[in-house]
C-alpha cells in the first residue's frame, strides 16, 4: 500500500541514534561517514535505478536521468549532520522513485540499515519494529508449571513429560498422572494443547491442579514461574555416564551439577563422563562459563575483548570441580556453536577434557542491543571470544583432538598413535591455540582442514568409548598443560 509520506523526523532520530552507538562500540573501527554511505548503498535494494556516490566532498543521488540532488558531506563526527544529510537523500529518492513510495517509511529505513550493518560483520543486524516486540515477547515468554500434556484413550489428560526442577516436578508430579481439572474446570474431553494453555499465566500467580493416579485422587497448587526448557539428558553408555547438553539456559549450570552428582554414587561409579555438545547451538555465555566452572578447577573459562572498555570480560572458576579425577570426553560436531564451544574450548584448553569429533561451527561473537527511537533494536557485534590460551573462537571454531570426519581408518590411525605416546595432531592444534586476532581467512581455513567440520555420527561415540578405555591414549589426547606452552612459547 502507498505511503502518505516519508517520515523524516522518525528517520532522522534513528539514524542518529545509530551514528552515536555504533563508532565507540564496534569490533573494529568505523566512522560514522563510512556507516552513513553504506546504508545510502543499500538504498539501492528498494530501486536499484537509483545510487548513491561521493564527489569531492558532496553526496551525489543518481537516478536513471542523472544527478538529481547534491548534499554536502558534513563534518566527519556530526552525527546530527550526517543523519540530516542521509534523510535529506533519501527525500529526493521517496520523490523521484514511485518504489521508495510503495515500500514505505519502514521498509527504506530497514534497507538502510541493513546496507549499513552488513559491512560490519556477520552478526550484527537491525530488526525492524514489529519484529522485536515479538522478539521481546519471546526472550520474556509466559510463566507456566514445567510440563508438556498429551491425550489418552477416552478422553483423558495425561502428563506426557515433567522438567524436574519445574513447579510440578517438585510438587511431585510425573509423567502418566491424569490431569482432573485446573482450576476447578474440568480436563476431560479438552485437547491437550487448550489445557497446557491453561497452565500458562503470569509469573509467581498459582494454578491448582486436580490430579489421580490409578484410584489415588490428590489436589496442588502450584506457582507459574519462568520454567526454562529441559536441556541436559544422561543416559548411561556401558561403565560410562553419558551427559547430552541442547542449549544453555538460565538452568544449565545446575541442571548438569545436579546430573553429575546423582549419576555419581556410592553404589555407581562412572568409569568416564562423556560431554555430548554436537548440534548445541549455544544460548547464555555466562551458563556456559558457569557450567565449565562446575568442571574445572579454579582458572581462566574464557574472555572477551572489545575496543569498548564495557565489553571486556573475564570469566573464571573458583570452586572446587565436579569428579576431577574422571576422564572426559566432549563431542562436537560442526554444528556446535557458540556457547558451547566456548565450553568446549575452555575443557580442551584447561588440559580437561579430549574433544571427539570435526571443528566446530566458529561463532565466538558477542552482540549488545538497544532499542531504537523508531522501536526496532540494533543488534551491534561489540567484542570477541577468546578461549584460556588467547586464541579467538570466531572463525577457527574448536579443532578436536581427536578427529572423527576424516573417517574410521583415520580414526583408527590416530587411535594407534595416541596408544604409543604421539598425539598426530598436536602441531595443528598448537597453530590454533598460538592464534591470535585478527586471524586471516587462509590461516583459519588451513587450521579447520586439519579437521573438517561435520555432522556428528556414531562413530564419535565409538571413539569416545575406545579412549575411555585406554588411560595411555586418553592421557597421549589431552593437550599440554598451559604453564608448559607459555614456558616453550617464552623459550
Amino acid at each position: 500500500m502507498p505511503s502518505a509520506g516519508f517520515d523524516s523526523a522518525l528517520a532522522a532520530k534513528s539514524y542518529a541514534a545509530a551514528f552515536e552507538f555504533i563508532p565507540p562500540r564496534a569490533l573494529d573501527p568505523v566512522t560514522i561517514p563510512e556507516l552513513a554511505l553504506w546504508g545510502l548503498h543499500g538504498l539501492a535494494a528498494v530501486d536499484p535505478g537509483l545510487s548513491v556516490a561521493v564527489r569531492q566532498g558532496t553526496i551525489v543521488l543518481l537516478g536513471r536521468g542523472g544527478v538529481l540532488l547534491t548534499v554536502v558531506a558534513p563534518a566527519p563526527d556530526d552525527s546530527l549532520a550526517w543523519s540530516a544529510a542521509v534523510v535529506a537523500v533519501t527525500e529526493m529518492a521517496w520523490k523521484a522513485s514511485a518504489a521508495f513510495r510503495q515500500a514505505g517509511t519502514g521498509r527504506v529505513m530497514r534497507a538502510f540499515f541493513e546496507g549499513m550493518l552488513s559491512h560490519l560483520d556477520p552478526y550484527s543486524r537491525y530488526v525492524p519494529p514489529f519484529q522485536a516486540d515479538e522478539e521481546e515477547e519471546e526472550r520474556e515468554g509466559q510463566a507456566g508449571v514445567g510440563l508438556t500434556l498429551e491425550a489418552s484413550p477416552g478422553g483423558a489428560v495425561v502428563v506426557a513429560r515433567v522438567i524436574p526442577d519445574g513447579p510440578a516436578g517438585l510438587a511431585g508430579i510425573r509423567s502418566g498422572d491424569r490431569i482432573l481439572s485446573v482450576n476447578g474446570d474440568p480436563t476431560h474431553g479438552v485437547p491437550a494443547s487448550d489445557v497446557e494453555s491453561w497452565l500458562a499465566g503470569s509469573d509467581g500467580t498459582d494454578v491448582v491442579l486436580e490430579l489421580a493416579k490409578g484410584r489415588a485422587r490428590r489436589t496442588v497448587t502450584l506457582t507459574r514461574m519462568d520454567v526454562p526448557e529441559e536441556n541436559v539428558f544422561a543416559f548411561r553408555d556401558g561403565a560410562a555416564l553419558l551427559v547430552r547438553i541442547s542449549t544453555f539456559n538460565t538452568r544449565t549450570a545446575a541442571r548438569l551439577a545436579a546430573t553429575i552428582a546423582s549419576g555419581f554414587t556410592a553404589r555407581q561409579r562412572p568409569s568416564g563422563i562423556v560431554l555430548d555438545l554436537r548440534g548445541n547451538r549455544g544460548g547464555l555465555l555466562q551458563q556456559a562459563a558457569s557450567t565449565a566452572e562446575e568442571l574445572l578447577p579454579p582458572g581462566l573459562v574464557a574472555r572477551t575483548l572489545g575496543r569498548d572498555p564495557a565489553a571486556d570480560h573475564v570469566f573464571a572458576a573458583q570452586g572446587a570441580p565436579l569428579e576431577p579425577d574422571v576422564p572426559l570426553i566432549v563431542l562436537v560436531d560442526g554444528r556446535t556453536a557458540s556457547a558451547a564451544e566456548v565450553l568446549a574450548a575452555a575443557l580442551a584448553d584447561r588440559s580437561r577434557a579430549v574433544v571427539v569429533g570435526s571443528s566446530t561451527l566458529g561463532k565466538g561473537l558477542v552482540q549488545i542491543v538497544t532499542r531504537l527511537p523508531d522501536g526496532g533494536e540494533l543488534l551491534l557485534t561489540w567484542s570477541r571470544i577468546l578461549a584460556p590460551r588467547g586464541w579467538p573462537i570466531q572463525g577457527l571454531g574448536v579443532l578436536p583432538q581427536v578427529c572423527t570426519s576424516l573417517g574410521e581408518p583415520a580414526v583408527q590411525k590416530q587411535l594407534a598413535a595416541l596408544k604409543a605416546g604421539r598425539q598426530p595432531l598436536l602441531a595443528a592444534l598448537m597453530r590454533e591455540r598460538r592464534s591470535r586476532p585478527p586471524v586471516r581467512p587462509a590461516e583459519m581455513v588451513a587450521i579447520r582442514d586439519a579437521c573438517p567440520a561435520a555432522e556428528g555420527t556414531d562413530l564419535d561415540l565409538r571413539t569416545a568409548r575406545l579412549l575411555l578405555a585406554d588411560p595411555a591414549a586418553y592421557a597421549a589426547a589431552l593437550l599440554p598443560p598451559m604453564s608448559e606452552v607459555t614456558r616453550s612459547a617464552g623459550r
